[in-house]
């Protein structure tokens, strides 16, 4: 049975972790807020720059440029899978994983070979142990930024211009709130221009030089812009995550703290009524 020490020992520890836990609550709150803004910023010109682009590539050729050009069958595959190099963020981490678990195991039957590109540690470790081709791997990244999505980027272009792929998917958390992270896949290359779901003018374009020299901008920038907009989606998640996990383990300390020290209350009353028996006995004898 522990003793009033014990359990004194015991609330002053959850006190610490609850200070702790607090602590990184807010510091997860801060980061959350900024990651927001970032994907608040960010929506607007990736539906901007999509709608942009269907335009172009639709009175363009079809093989107007390489990294619109559709390979069938898909021989090889580029997983690129967006988890936090940090845990603490409850099932953040677990269900990437899970979704590109469940992804590999439908494509492998009709691929030849599947290369997993993680971005960010928990994915990285997790398929280490497995033994799972990893060719490269982004991690230890603090931000998001678009020097580092754009680095992806080019990485994963050149594979796929080389024919080391032949589709790029992205796995990333889609971040809906601080509750709620989605997780979702997007086919990055080849590229597919599909139209906003936003309404525009309708009209005719005139374009100068010609599509094919248009498309040679967009096309790339569409590819780093996508890579980036993950990230961030990635980002905003792992925050809201943590966040919410942090919240979740400073409710429990508070709950933690009140038993012990129902507990600690009984322990004391216990010993000075034993004392009070003691005391009354010994008065008793003599």
């Amino acid at each position: 049975m522990a003793t009033l020490r014990d359990i004194r020992s015991r609330i002053v520890g959850v006190q610490k972790t609850q200070k702790i836990v607090s602590a990184m609550k807010m510091v997860a709150a801060a980061k959350l807020a900024r990651a927001q803004s970032a994907i608040r910023a960010a929506r607007p010109y990736a539906d901007k720059l999509r709608e942009v682009l269907a335009s172009v590539a639709d009175g363009a050729d079809a093989d107007a440029h390489p990294l619109l050009a559709v390979r069938d069958p898909v021989r090889k595959l580029d997983l690129v899978l967006f988890t936090s190099d940090r845990g603490l963020c409850g099932a953040f981490n677990a269900n990437m994983i899970k979704q590109a678990v469940a992804r590999i195991a439908e494509r492998e039957p009709q691929t030849e070979s599947i290369s997993l590109i993680p971005v960010g540690r928990k994915g990285a470790e997790h398929f280490a142990k497995i033994g799972f081709s990893v060719p490269r791997q982004w991690i230890d990244i603090s931000r998001a930024t678009l020097e580092v999505g754009s680095e992806i980027a080019r990485y994963l272009m050149d594979r796929f211009l080389e024919g080391e792929a032949d589709e790029t998917i992205l796995i990333y958390g889609e971040f809906h709130s601080a509750l709620r992270q989605v997780p979702t896949e997007v086919v990055l290359l080849p590229v597919k221009p599909e139209a906003s779901e936003i309404e525009t003018t309708s009209g005719t374009h005139e374009i100068e030089p010609n599509s094919e020299e248009l498309l040679g901008k967009l096309v790339p920038g569409a590819v780093e812009f996508g890579v980036f907009r993950s990230f961030l989606e990635s980002d905003a998640s792992e925050h809201g995550a943590r966040m919410t996990a942090m919240d979740s383990a400073t409710s429990n300390t508070e709950d933690l703290i009140r038993t012990l020290k129902l507990d600690y209350n009984k322990e004391r009353q216990a010993a000075i009524t034993a004392e009070i028996l003691e005391i009354v006995s010994g008065a008793e004898a003599l």
